[in-house]
């Protein structure tokens, strides 16, 4: 009976693994590239419970629980201390070319918010980024920000999509743009940093791939696809792009939008920073992102305590640096793979959502 329950297990796993690099936007396809750690642990557990299976069934779950295993380590690596950096660490950098952004979704039937706001002023940073807000956060972040963050964008949406935007530096022209679907927004702004210099700032929340949400995750992959190509056409700006991407950090299209873009993951080498799901320890993923371009060093980066939301937030240190932009190795992306990109982009636009 044993041989039975590990070998069906392991059989699923193996699938899963499979399904996930099967290309196009089905949701149950993307889905399967959120759990590969737990989905490689699963496989590591079946290889190493094989034994008290039946003799003769214990190799093939042996070798299917390895087969998982390696297929998804190849992939969930690079996010653990084990892999090399992929942002420089900063050192002996100048404060006034640093700034710290804070990045939270809030959950927006959360009321919880003198635990965030209690957070925020601990932490102090520059730049303070809040997802799902609605009218009713907005009005507890305005009133307990207290000025402190003089330069604000403010999107309150009751859809789970509402986005606000603080800051202690000067905001460069503003703007909230729809990219892909007309109850989405996003911020993009330039932020002047105390030493003068100015960075852009892309700010996103694209509506995930879920049964309750979107049938597919072509909508998603349109955006984070129209921004990269955004990037990509000035690649000598300075830019960070921060939000709840409703993707992994190893998945198809995220790993695209970095090599299209040419923007770096500063988890790449130092760990997952999971910040989703907050209640679930044994099923949480990086969904909270901070990407930057190459003319930044990383001087901190750290997911902060619960705040009652169902996302942790996530806290990062980035300091301008372009004299150490060479010592980064910018990914980079082909013509088929920028062709994929526009053809992503032209298709969500396209298309309506049915979902």
């Amino acid at each position: 009976m044993v041989e039975w329950w590990l070998g069906g297990l392991a059989v699923v796993l193996l699938l899963a693994s499979l399904i996930a690099r099967v290309p196009g936007h089905w949701w149950w396809l993307r889905a399967c590239e959120f759990p590969r750690l737990q989905i490689g642990l699963g496989g590591a557990g079946c290889a190493l419970a094989s034994p008290l299976a039946d003799p003769a069934a214990t190799p093939w779950i042996a070798a299917a629980g390895v087969a998982v295993l390696a297929l998804e380590l190849r992939h969930v690596l690079p996010w653990t201390p084990l892999w090399p950096v992929q942002v420089k660490t900063a050192r002996d950098d100048r404060p006034d070319r640093c700034l710290t952004l804070l990045v939270a979704n809030v959950l927006t039937p959360n009321r919880n918010s003198d635990a965030l706001l209690a957070t925020i002023r601990e932490q102090d940073p520059d730049l303070v980024l809040t997802l799902e807000s609605d009218d009713w956060w907005e009005q507890r972040l305005d009133e307990g920000l207290n000025g402190g963050w003089p330069h604000a964008v403010r999107i309150p949406l009751d859809n789970l999509y509402g986005m606000h935007l603080y800051s202690r530096r000067p905001l460069v022209d503003p703007t909230v743009k729809w990219l892909i679907q007309d109850d989405i927004p996003s911020i993009h702004c330039g932020v002047e940093l105390e030493s003068g210099d100015r960075i852009r700032f892309h700010a996103l929340h694209p509506r995930p791939p879920a049964p309750s949400e979107s049938e597919e995750s072509l909508w998603r992959d349109g955006e984070l696809m129209l921004v990269a190509k955004l990037i990509h056409q000035e690649p000598d700006e300075p830019t960070v792009v921060a939000g709840d991407l409703n993707d992994v950090a190893w998945s198809r299209s995220t790993r695209l939008f970095c090599r299209v873009s040419g923007m770096l993951d500063p988890r790449r080498g130092r760990g997952m920073f999971s910040t989703f799901h907050a209640d679930y320890p044994l099923m949480r993923w990086p969904l909270d992102h901070v990407f930057v371009s190459e003319h930044f060093t990383l001087k901190k980066m750290q997911r902060l305590p619960r705040f009652g939301s169902d996302h942790f937030p996530i806290l990062a240190t980035l300091c301008y640096r372009p004299s150490r932009a060479d010592e980064h190795e910018t990914p980079t992306a082909t013509d088929d793979e920028h062709r994929d990109a526009e053809g992503t982009v032209e298709e969500a636009r396209e298309r309506d959502q049915d979902t």
